[in-house]
């Protein structure tokens, strides 16, 4: 088993490029909905009913998928869920109906959903045999590859068609899978370390304590994916229907939220090791929900977009240390649960705030995000022996 400084190094660059390549074809495949709903006719109520396909398929898979993980390895299965992400990401444009578009993008949701618990199993391995809290630098990778592929998907959408800009990401994606792919494979997944007694190997069944940890930090992945899934959605409607902000003016906000939870994961291994991940969980859905609050309720734009600023860099390191300690604690089966939480909250954030900001306003309804932030901050408090161990 690879132990050697330099095995641990290539094992974290390749883990590193599927983290990104993951992120950079989700996200090619979000800049071109817009035509793709064009094409298949839908409207905006039957879109979201096909969109529900990519929820549908991850959530299924995910728990699927820690059992895959234990039987054929975390290596195995994330080059495996590699293709079939960069082979299902060609498949919406070639339909022509909301209903078959739902059930091609229930086959691209269910191979994202397998290769998030996989490469993040594999990473939770990485962690603790080089007892490094690095797991925030695998998601930065993730946001990096969203930007990136959000970034080219916008340059090309003019004069490329969504077949012949998705087909260009199969490509890509089977290109790059070839090649890190055959590196991961040659690599085995590492050994904790020897000279560690308090290392263990998480156990095949989960104890009712175990299960009971694990869901915890899954509520704290919950809550921060809740708070992305919903300033993702609402806040450029936000910026422009309560602030009075210009369309372009309204989309900086998202864009500054983004750039900061990527900044604040591609820090966060330094600010792991400083705090440990008790403060880090509490400090950092603290200042998730002062921004939030800031972002909310502040009367001015510039103001509001501090606001996201603050709460992406307390939001940033959330996900990824609870999915580690889920992790840590039960192997594949704790990252498919945690996962499959946080993508949950991902999922019922922008209804919720919808629904909350008919009953009340949008304003009012963001200051959700900053309740459940605070939520994280106060069970992360809560489990700290957990934490640290």
């Amino acid at each position: 088993m690879p132990g050697t400084p330099a095995d641990l190094t290539r094992l974290r660059i390749t883990l590193t490029a599927f983290f990104a390549l993951d992120g950079f074809i989700f996200a090619g495949w979000v800049v071109r909905i817009p035509a793709i709903k064009e094409q298949t006719g839908a409207s905006a109520s039957t879109l979201g009913l096909a969109l529900l396909g990519v929820s549908a398929g991850a959530v299924i898979t995910m728990m699927l998928t820690g059992r895959l993980c234990h039987r054929y390895g975390n290596h195995q299965v994330t080059v495996v869920c590699a293709v079939l992400l960069s082979l299902s990401i060609s498949l919406p444009p070639l339909t022509h109906s909301p209903l078959t578009l739902g059930l091609v993008l229930l086959a691209f949701g269910a191979a994202y959903g397998g290769i998030n618990v996989a490469f993040n199993s594999a990473a939770v391995d990485l962690v603790r045999a080089m007892r490094r809290p690095i797991m925030p630098s695998f998601h930065a990778a993730f946001s990096l590859g969203g930007m990136v592929g959000a970034g080219l998907g916008g340059l090309v959408a003019g004069f490329l068609t969504p077949t012949q800009h998705l087909f260009g990401l199969t490509v890509i994606g089977v290109l790059v899978t070839a090649v890190v792919g055959r590196e991961l494979l040659r690599l085995q997944p590492p050994a904790p370390p020897q000279d560690s007694p308090n290392e263990v190997t998480p156990p095949r069944r989960l104890t009712p304590r175990t299960r009971g940890l694990v869901f915890t930090f899954g509520l704290i992945a919950l809550c921060t994916a809740f708070g992305e899934g919903a300033l993702a959605d609402w806040s450029a409607l936000h910026l422009e229907q309560d602030l009075d902000a210009t369309a372009g003016a309204a989309a900086i906000g998202y864009s500054c939220f983004a750039l900061a939870m990527t900044a604040g994961r591609l820090t966060g291994t330094r600010l792991l090791e400083r705090l440990g991940r008790t403060r880090t969980l509490v400090s950092g859905g603290t200042v998730a929900a002062l921004g939030m609050l800031l972002g909310a309720l502040a009367p001015t734009l510039w103001a509001a977009v501090l606001g996201f600023v603050i709460t992406g860099l307390g939001l940033a390191n959330l996900f990824p240390v609870a999915v580690e300690r889920a992790g840590s604690l039960a192997g594949p089966d704790g990252v498919a649960i945690a996962s499959t939480l946080g993508y949950g909250g991902m999922l019922l954030g922008p209804p919720a705030i919808g629904f909350m900001a008919d009953w009340y306003s949008l304003p009012a309804a963001l200051t959700s995000v900053a309740a459940l932030a605070a939520v994280a901050a106060v069970i992360g408090f809560l489990t700290r022996h957990a934490a640290e161990g």
